[in-house]
C-alpha cells in the first residue's frame, strides 16, 4: 500500500513545551487534539489540528530549532488577514533580506502568489501562502 493512502503530519521539535504551548495554542490559536509524554517528558508532548485532522505533531527534545528550512506550510485563502490577526497575537513576521516585501512582511511567491514566514519561539519556521 503506498504512503500517499495515509495521513501525514509534521513533527516539530521544541526545547520547552510550555513555551510552545504558549505559541501554537496562545498565539497561533491551534486545538490541542491529544496530549501525552515525547521521550522521558511526561506530558511533553502535544498533537494540533489545522484544516480539519491532525497536523502537528510539538514534542519537546534537546534537537529543537537545529534546522533553518520551512517545517510546514499552511495555504490560506486571505493571507492579509492571517497576518494582520498573527501580528495581533504578537506573532512576528519574519523578513529575510534576500526578499522584498510589502508593509506586513509578505513578499511575492516564485510562480505566482504571496507568502510569509513566521517562527516559534525555537526558531522554527512556518510559511502562510496564498494564490492571490
Amino acid at each position: 500500500m503506498p504512503l500517499s493512502s495515509f495521513p501525514l503530519r509534521a513533527s516539530i521539535a521544541v526545547s520547552d513545551i510550555r513555551a510552545a504551548v504558549a505559541f501554537y495554542e496562545g498565539k497561533l490559536g491551534l486545538p490541542v487534539l491529544r496530549s501525552g509524554p515525547s521521550a522521558q517528558i511526561e506530558d511533553g508532548g502535544r498533537v494540533y489540528g489545522s484544516g480539519g485532522g491532525p497536523a502537528l505533531n510539538v514534542y519537546q527534545s534537546p534537537t529543537a530549532g537545529t534546522t533553518a528550512a520551512t517545517l510546514a506550510t499552511w495555504y490560506v485563502d486571505d493571507l492579509d488577514q492571517i497576518v494582520d490577526e498573527l501580528v495581533a497575537a504578537g506573532v512576528e513576521i519574519v523578513r529575510y533580506d534576500q526578499f522584498v516585501h510589502d508593509a506586513r512582511g509578505i513578499t511575492p511567491r516564485a510562480g505566482g502568489g504571496r507568502i510569509a514566514w513566521i517562527q516559534d519561539p525555537d526558531g522554527n519556521t512556518f510559511a502562510l501562502e496564498s494564490d492571490t
